[in-house]
């Protein structure tokens, strides 16, 4: 069974509370796998360092990239117990640049910052103050703010009357210096960097009215 913790290119769609833990037992239960894709959500991005520790359940294998390398190169990694990876024997799988020594030395520095620096804690509380800010806002074109640490999307609205979506509005964002992305049409995704401050959190913040603003602005205008 193959899941996102919280799916990114969905949304920044979050389960239910009690749904990663039931579908935990479940796969216990008919000795199934249980595979987290946490590429986009692992790595402290929730403020955990994996997202499915929100709900404390231990998958039977972790797939990781992206920030596993803090940007620098291209890596990514399977992560599994024994009992799992012992049924692979040499010869039986590789890839092109599998185990590439510049590429793990650079991964291992990577990890050792992410944990020494308390970049996990400051995505929690980076996060906690980033969402309760987003939360004031008030816009008859914002369907919902969602999100676990620095991982939040923005859902504009759709429906009769509305002619903006979340293209829409990161361009807004573009205008004003934040670079962001739009999945699944409608949400626009806020990922800011894992050391980000307090201040640049609150101008980040500013930002975002100003968009929200601008996205009000050309909605009437269309």
């Amino acid at each position: 069974m193959f899941v996102e913790p919280i799916q990114g290119e969905g949304g920044i769609i979050i389960p239910h509370d009690g749904y990663l833990k039931k579908m935990r037992e479940l796969c216990t239960k008919y000795n199934v796998l249980l595979v987290t894709d946490e590429i986009q959500s692992g790595l402290g991005r929730t403020g955990y360092m994996f997202a499915a520790d929100h709900e404390k359940i231990r998958p039977d294998m972790i797939v990781m990239g992206k920030a596993l390398s803090g940007g620098m190169l291209p890596v990514s990694a399977v992560a599994a117990d024994k009992v799992v990876m012992d049924t692979i024997v040499p010869g039986e799988h590789g890839n092109t640049f599998c185990g590439n020594p510049l590429a793990m030395a650079t991964a291992t520095a990577a990890m050792k910052t992410l944990v020494e620096e308390g970049m996990v804690e400051n995505s929690k509380k980076m996060g906690e103050l980033f969402m309760s800010e987003l939360k004031k806002m008030k816009s008859p074109l914002i369907q919902e703010v969602r999100g676990r640490g620095l991982f939040i999307g923005v859902e504009v609205k759709h429906g009769d009357g509305i002619k903006v979506d979340g293209n829409t509005f990161a361009k807004c964002f573009f205008k004003h210096g934040v670079l962001t992305k739009a999945t699944h049409d409608h949400t626009v995704r806020l990922t800011p960097p894992l050391v980000v401050r307090e201040d640049e959190i609150m101008q980040i913040v500013e930002i975002t009215h100003k968009a929200l603003k601008d996205l009000e602005e050309v909605n009437q205008s269309l």
